[in-house]
C-alpha cells in the first residue's frame, strides 16, 4: 500500500525562503500549498518553474490567495487543506522598512502568527498539524552574549524584531498551553540569488555586476561596520524541514558561526565581479573606489542608517548540529559567488532581450 503523501502549507511562498522550501518539499514527495497575497501584478517569478495550470488535476503544487492580516481567510484555507505541516515564512521582513511602517509590520509579523495558531486550535488540528515559525537573529539585537544560542536573552532593536519577539513567545505559549507541535527557527542572515533587491546583500552583488558591466555608476549604502552571520538560504530551508521531523517540538538556532562586516561583503562581491576596491575618507564621507580606474563606486547615505543599530550577530548552531544533524554546506565565498554568477546571468538575459526588441523595432 502506497504511503499517503504529506501536505504542507507555506505562507510567503513567493519569497526567497518560501520558493526554495516549496521546491525542496516537492522533491520530498509532498503536496505543497502556498499562500499568495492578491495583487495586480503576478509576483511569482521565484516559483514560475514549479507552477502549473490550476485546471490540471491532482497538482502537487497549488497557490491560494490569502493574507496574514485576514483570520477568516486563513481559517478557510487551513480547513480546506488540512495540512500536516505549516511553515509560516510570510512577513514584512525588511528591518529598515519596519521603522517606516511599524503598525503594518506588527499586524503581519506578530498578529499574523497568532491568527495561524488560533486557526489550528479552532479547527481541532492541534494533534495533526505541525507549525514552524520563521524567527530571526534580529531578536538578539543589542546582543547580551557572543555567540548567540537558543538560551541567549533577547534585546530587539527594531519594530520588526519586536513584532518577531511576540511571534516567538506566542508560538512557545501555544506549544505549552495546547500541546501543539509548534517550533521557532531562529535563523541568522541567509541570502541567495533570489534575495529581494532592496536587501543589502543583493543590492551589493547586483550593483557590483552592473558597475562592472558599465550599466551603473555607483551604489549607496549605510553602516559598513555592521557584522552579520551570513549563510545560504538553500541550507537554511533544509533546517526548517528537519525541525518538523523530530519527535518532540523544540526551538533551534541556525547559523554558520562566522561573522563578516558589510564592508567585507562589498570587497568580496566586487572582487568576484572583477573590481578591486579601495577605501578613502571616514564616516559618512567614506567612499569605495575602483582601484584600477579611480572611479567612486560606493558612497554612504545616512538615510540607510537605522535609528537603533544591531552591531554584531553571530550564531552558535551546536544544538542543530547535534540534534538535527544540520550543517551548512555553502561557505561565505561560495554564497557570494552564487549571487554574483546569477546577477551576471540576469544582465546577459536582459541585454539579449533588449537586443531582440531593438531588432524587432527596425521592421
Amino acid at each position: 500500500m502506497l504511503e499517503e503523501r504529506k501536505v504542507a502549507l507555506i505562507t510567503g511562498v513567493t519569497g526567497q525562503d518560501g520558493s526554495y522550501l516549496a521546491e525542496f518539499l516537492l522533491r520530498k514527495g509532498y503536496e505543497v500549498h502556498g499562500i499568495k497575497r492578491r495583487s495586480s501584478s503576478f509576483n511569482t517569478g521565484r516559483i514560475d518553474h514549479i507552477y502549473q495550470d490550476p485546471h490540471t488535476k491532482d497538482l502537487p503544487f497549488e497557490l491560494h490567495y490569502g493574507d496574514l492580516t485576514d483570520s477568516t481567510n486563513l481559517i478557510r484555507i487551513i480547513q480546506d487543506i488540512q495540512p500536516d505541516e505549516i511553515y509560516n515564512l510570510g512577513a514584512q521582513s525588511h528591518v529598515q522598512v519596519s521603522f517606516d511602517a511599524p503598525e503594518y509590520t506588527t499586524n503581519t509579523d506578530a498578529l499574523g502568527v497568532l491568527r495561524l495558531l488560533e486557526a489550528i486550535r479552532i479547527l481541532g488540528l492541534t494533534q495533526k498539524t505541525k507549525f514552524y515559525q520563521a524567527s530571526t537573529s534580529e531578536l538578539y539585537g543589542k546582543v547580551q552574549e557572543v555567540p548567540q544560542t537558543e538560551n541567549t536573552p533577547f534585546y530587539p532593536r527594531s519594530p520588526y524584531a519586536v513584532a518577531k519577539l511576540y511571534a516567538y513567545w506566542i508560538t512557545v505559549n501555544y506549544r505549552e498551553a495546547y500541546d501543539m507541535y509548534a517550533v521557532n527557527g531562529i535563523l541568522f542572515n541567509h541570502e541567495s540569488p533570489v534575495r529581494g533587491e532592496t536587501f543589502v546583500t543583493r543590492k551589493i552583488t547586483r550593483a557590483a555586476v552592473r558597475i562592472a558591466a558599465g550599466l551603473q555608476e555607483k551604489t549607496y549604502l549605510g553602516n559598513l561596520e555592521a557584522k552579520r552571520d551570513w549563510g545560504h538560504a538553500k541550507d537554511y530551508i533544509e533546517g526548517m524541514y528537519l525541525m518538523l521531523q523530530q519527535e518532540e517540538p523544540e526551538d533551534f538556532v541556525l547559523a554558520t558561526g562566522e561573522t563578516h562586516t558589510v564592508r567585507d561583503f562589498c570587497e568580496r562581491a566586487f572582487r568576484h565581479a572583477g573590481i578591486s576596491l579601495e577605501w578613502i575618507g571616514e564616516g559618512i564621507d567614506e567612499k569605495g573606489i575602483n582601484a584600477e580606474t579611480g572611479d567612486t563606486v560606493i558612497e554612504i547615505d545616512p538615510r540607510y542608517f537605522r535609528p537603533t543599530e544591531v552591531d554584531l550577530l553571530i550564531g552558535d548552531a551546536t544544538q542543530a548540529h547535534e540534534k538535527l544533524g544540520w550543517n551548512p554546506k555553502f561557505t561565505f565565498d561560495e554564497l557570494i559567488e552564487d549571487m554574483i554568477r546569477e546577477d551576471q546571468q540576469e544582465i546577459n538575459v536582459d541585454n539579449k532581450t533588449n537586443e531582440d526588441y531593438s531588432r524587432i523595432a527596425k521592421f
